[in-house]
């Protein structure tokens, strides 16, 4: 079977499974926030933390929810790194020392859903912080990010209140009746296909045919993978992430494992159709996804399979830092969907890909993670951008811009304007301060364009909260620490910010009715706007930069 038929497949094997899980997933996400009966473990997280689950927010409520249990997290996250050598199942003899720049580092990172890793893993951190401070910021990251979407789905489904939900209670809820139990399958079907999990740590000698006896790390791979992949979060328990074999050991648990990060987030705008009472509403949201997603995953195998053609074993510029049990074309798969969703693990190396290949990694990234998008980040990224749309059309036609049956006013469009531009600020501005100063230069591996790429390709992923990166930029220094902190906290919490705003401002307002002018918002010609709408936006902000790093390296 050629390169290229065993990529057609992979990906038709993937559409078929989304597909599948969409409706019952969706569905199933639909009751669980639409319901109003708690369970007894529930009800006794609430009284542990004080929350009333009967008691609703409005928008600034809710917002402020966010923010103090992110801050908290963040707290706990980075004082359980600094005291991790006095822990269990601690390494004795780290290799890479946790610096406080390095902990806060981490700790914003896995708690804005980013899981960018300044680090190696297995080498540095024990098995306790693995589990009960990134694993469990892996739940929680994801579950914060399906609770902001779904107030947002509510304030278009609401009309005249102030109220949202409760934010204690989406948490509770998306983490112990979606993420839990899909998570615990999930770990035991990847441990079936070889991924490990045991607490070892360093103490198994292998003899491979080197003859060179190596020391391998083990420790709970499993439960973290699964968990990594489905709520888009990315931090790899190994340096190698999903190329390293206790990770993703075979070509099936690779398929697996991009459909478990794929697998909430196109399922996601069918409770989103669901809560706003038209299922045709949320089909259209998943086509802007779906042709977003195929035209990006093409084109990534057109650029990495130029080399190949159809001669299976022929070796190319694109076959470097490729993992031969997986071979280009499922990488590229992965990669895609790893850049295309917030997730940011990588079965292969970003920054060994051809330069167009690596530019489409980035513009993944910059078109804001929306085919599909993060866990819940994905589809409030798109409505955000549905919305804007019709803003387009409305000045076409000299109309007041309306979705689902609200206007899109003044403040609206401000919001999602200010939505939209806070990412390429972070991003452009955190990259031309990195090239202005000779020691940040200096963390570049490469000069020319690609050290360009490197530094544009850090701030894209750290700003988008996607994690993964280009090898060779030395990016575990104070600065680097700090700065890409920085941008992950403020590339999560400002569009948060911006987004329950403009759910509490359509809360409040009325439904109008549907007249002659009303554009409609579930058919073809409404997704191709708004695919064009996304696609020039992000190249118009982004092109010069592409320009001067990707770009000007494939002409070269």
């Amino acid at each position: 079977m050629s390169t290229a038929t065993s990529g057609i497949l992979f990906a038709a094997s993937l559409v078929l499974a989304l597909a599948l899980v969409h409706v019952p997933l969706g569905d199933y996400m639909y009751r669980v926030y639409s319901g109003t009966k708690h369970s007894r473990v529930e009800r006794g997280i609430y009284r542990a933390i004080g929350a009333d689950p009967d008691r609703e927010q409005a928008w600034p409520v809710y917002t402020r929810s966010v923010l103090a249990f992110s801050a908290v997290s963040i707290l706990f996250l980075f004082g359980l790194q600094l005291v991790q050598q006095h822990l269990p199942l601690h390494l004795p003899d780290p290799a890479t020392e946790m610096t406080p720049s390095l902990a806060w580092n981490t700790a914003v990172s896995f708690v804005t859903n980013t899981n960018w890793q300044a680090y190696s893993g297995e080498s540095t951190m024990g098995h306790v912080v693995q589990m009960a401070g990134l694993g469990v910021q892996n739940f929680m990251s994801a579950a914060v990010g399906i609770a902001v979407a779904m107030a947002l789905v509510r304030g278009f489904a609401r009309k005249r209140t102030g109220e949202l939900g409760n934010f204690w209670v989406d948490l509770i809820r998306g983490t112990l009746r979606i993420l839990l139990p899909i998570a615990v399958i999930a770990s035991i079907v990847l441990i079936a296909g070889g991924v490990i999990q045991n607490f070892h740590l360093g103490t198994e000698v292998v003899n491979p045919l080197s003859g060179t006896a190596q020391t391998i790390t083990g420790g709970p791979v499993a439960s973290q993978e699964a968990i990594k992949l489905l709520g888009t979060n990315g931090g790899g328990f190994y340096n190698a992430n999903s190329a390293h074999p206790f990770e993703n050991p075979t070509a099936w648990t690779n398929w697996v494992e991009v459909v478990l990060m794929l697998a909430i987030s196109f399922s996601l705008p069918r409770t989103f159709g669901r809560m706003v009472g038209s299922k045709k509403q949320g089909y259209a949201i998943a086509a802007v996804m779906a042709t977003l997603s195929i035209v990006s995953v093409t084109i990534m195998n057109l650029v990495q399979l130029q080399h190949h053609g159809s001669v299976p074993t022929a070796v190319g510029a694109s076959m470097e830092g490729v993992e031969q049990r997986f071979g280009v074309a499922d990488s590229a798969a992965f990669a895609t969907s790893t850049t295309l969703t917030s997730t940011g693990a990588t079965s292969s190396a970003h920054d060994s890909y051809t330069s167009l290949g690596g530019l489409m990694a980035m513009f993944n990234m910059q078109l804001g993670e929306v085919a599909p998008g993060g866990a819940g980040s994905g589809l409030y990224g798109m409505l955000i951008l549905a919305v804007i749309t019709v803003f387009i059309a409305g000045l076409m036609v000299g109309r007041t811009p309306e979705y689902l049956d609200k206007k899109i006013t003044a403040r609206e469009i401000k919001l999602a304007a200010s939505y939209f531009l806070v990412t390429p600020l972070i991003v452009l501005v955190g990259t031309a301060t990195a090239s202005a100063f000779p020691a940040q230069r200096a963390a570049m591996l490469n000069t020319g364009p690609h050290g360009l790429s490197e530094v544009l390709y850090a701030f894209t992923s750290a700003a988008n909260n996607n994690g993964s990166a280009f090898a060779g930029l030395s990016a575990n220094t104070l600065w680097y620490n700090t700065a890409l902190g920085i941008a992950m906290v403020f590339g999560r919490f400002l569009p948060i910010i911006l987004v329950l705003a403009l759910a509490g401002s359509l809360a409040r307002q009325g439904t109008i009715p549907k007249s002659i002018g009303t554009l409609p918002t579930h058919r073809p010609q409404f997704i191709g706007m708004v695919v064009v709408v996304t696609l020039i936006l992000v190249a118009l902000t982004f092109l010069p930069a592409l320009a001067l790093g990707p770009l000007a390296e494939g002409i070269h």
